[in-house]
């Protein structure tokens, strides 16, 4: 690395994108992750979609449980 470096031609926000949309990272147990891609490959299916559906009702299952409070 350099002690210093020249930005002085630099342009600021050259790649800024306002639209750009950034997945998080979720880290699973790997007991639960393994468990999970064993189903997933058992129903010809991967991870991701697996691991959405069961948040998609899960998340059904919560707004179900609001709306009756």
């Amino acid at each position: 690395m350099q002690k210093e470096y020249d930005f002085s031609k630099g342009i600021r926000g050259k790649f800024y994108n306002k639209t750009a949309k950034f997945n998080l990272p979720v880290y699973l147990e790997p007991e639960v992750e393994n468990f999970f891609t064993k189903l997933a490959i058992k129903q010809k299916s991967n991870l991701t979609q697996i691991i959405n559906n069961l948040l998609v009702k899960d998340k059904e299952l919560i707004e179900m449980t609001m709306i009756k409070a």
